[in-house]
């Protein structure tokens, strides 16, 4: 992501007029959020919100250059680049169109991608350095053995980074993953999937499986030794918990519908059932794309994410060379006919029996209610599941708000589920439990995750078939004005 001061002023400059706004109603207790957040707070998250629900959004091109443009790496950080192969053996590929043939409902349209190799960082923390400190003149190779001398701890955090599945990378995000590393005495690998539209469901979630079988079952040349399963913890920030989440149920649905033979890997079997990881955690993970829940209107006031906008959330992206897509699609990252398929959208998924624990970290958001159904499946189910609601945050507001209580305990606390959950001995630590954080001064209440959802799974599944006839609807008004590319 480009943070020069350049390109900073250009984009704050103009919203000048709209902070001293913001912050003259604050300070005068006329916004509805002021008793409940800091001058700071109210500034940043109506900031962002002005950015992201723009009438005249810049191109998807340009947004997408501009959020995986590396910062350069500085500070207390071990960033080792490496290249995780394709395997010559199609069986990986094979083994997630079957899942996703398995668990489809009526008439799906998506393409089987190919397989291709799939870049990474390996991220660790890197102590006694100054924040400025510029990066070692080293071998990569050389990185990554410096960064193992640093982690102590068994853990191994597979992490997807967040961005609507369109933008950002692993340099967008080596600040809070290499903080991750720090506090779980672990260390990272942070992916860099295929963004969508140009790669489009199931790109990114077969770039991720890759990298988690690479983890388990190295490819010759790789730096690092074979991860034991346990030790793995997934994690993902918004749609890479989404990514996270989907990941736990392909594994679940293959293991459920292969029970005997294997699958080639770079020339190894890997034998059925497939190892399940030690744990699946995400920040404000984004698990339903068709945005039906009631949080998603009922929650606006604390968020900044862009409202829905009636039935064609698309539309409003000005044509360039990565969309419209060819042939038109209703979403940017799969078919409309895909909203609902748990493998899209984990909200869908009605079994997660034998999952690894989960964590969850929400503010009183958007996004609330579809991480509130899928805890409340899970532990009903048998799951352990960690539930953690702050009042009044924001979506991933631990990532944002380190100036907050709030947001240092939500990232402390997602940490330490990641410490936990890569442990020997995770499953004697690890149980169901949901709490409730109150604004301002963090006081805790406890709540049963069983029965947070706040409809039934038949209610879900009404909801999501609504909203996706609702958005074919649009979709065949808006085809009339997108062009065949």
């Amino acid at each position: 992501m480009d943070t020069s001061p350049s390109a900073l002023l250009r984009v704050f400059l103009p919203k000048v007029p709209f902070i001293a706004r913001t912050a003259l109603w604050h300070q005068l207790s006329l916004s509805k959020t002021s008793s409940q957040w800091d001058l700071r707070t109210e500034i940043t998250i109506n900031l962002i919100r002005s950015l992201l629900d723009s009438p005249n959004p810049a191109p998807l091109s340009k947004t997408q250059r501009w959020s995986v443009k590396d910062p350069g790496i500085k500070g207390p950080m071990w960033i080792s680049k490496v290249t995780l192969p394709r395997p010559e053996e199609d069986d990986v590929r094979s083994v997630l169109v079957d899942a996703i043939e398995s668990l489809k409902g009526a008439d799906v349209v998506y393409t089987a991608p190919a397989i291709l190799p799939v870049e990474a960082e390996w991220t660790g923390y890197r102590a006694n350095v100054r924040h400025d400190r510029p990066r070692l003149d080293l071998s990569e190779d050389q990185h990554y053995r410096n960064l193992i001398s640093e982690a102590k701890g068994p853990v191994t955090i597979l992490y997807f980074h967040g961005g609507v599945h369109y933008m950002m990378d692993p340099s967008s995000h080596r600040v809070p993953v290499s903080r991750l590393a720090h506090l779980t005495n672990g260390r990272c690998l942070s992916v860099r999937y295929r963004l969508s539209p140009q790669n489009p469901f199931p790109c990114a979630l077969l770039d991720v499986f890759l990298s988690y079988l690479s983890l388990l079952y190295p490819p010759p040349g790789s730096y690092h030794e074979p991860v034991a399963a346990k030790h793995v913890v997934l994690a993902g920030d918004s749609a890479g918990g989404n990514l996270a989440f989907a990941l736990v149920q392909l594994i679940l649905e293959i293991n459920r519908s292969k029970t005997l033979g294997s699958l080639a890997f770079h020339g190894q079997p890997i034998e059925f059932p497939l190892p399940v990881p030690g744990g699946a955690s995400s920040s404000s993970p984004w698990l339903d794309l068709s945005r039906c829940m009631p949080s998603v209107l009922s929650n606006v006031q604390w968020d900044y994410l862009p409202p829905p906008n009636g039935v064609d959330p698309v539309s409003r992206f000005p044509h360039d060379e990565i969309w419209p897509t060819d042939p038109p699609r209703g979403d940017l990252y799969c078919d409309l006919t895909m909203l609902d398929h748990p493998l899209v959208s984990p909200l869908a998924a009605k079994d997660w029996t034998k999952s690894c624990p989960m964590y969850f970290c929400s503010g009183e958001e958007m996004l609330a209610d579809e991480g509130k159904a899928v805890a409340s499946v899970a532990a009903k189910q048998g799951v352990p599941v960690v539930w953690e609601q702050y009042e009044a945050m924001p979506h991933c507001f631990p990532m944002l708000l380190e100036h907050l209580e709030a947001g240092r305990k939500g990232f402390k606390n997602w940490a330490a589920f990641c410490a936990k959950a890569g442990d020997d001995d995770a499953e004697a630590k690890l149980e169901t439990k949901g709490t409730w954080f109150a604004a301002k001064t963090c006081k805790e209440t406890a709540i049963d995750v069983r029965t947070l959802a706040v409809c039934t799974m038949e209610e879900v599944a009404e909801r999501m078939g609504s909203a996706i006839r609702a958005r074919m609807q649009g979709e065949e008004g808006e085809a009339k004005i997108l062009p065949k590319l």
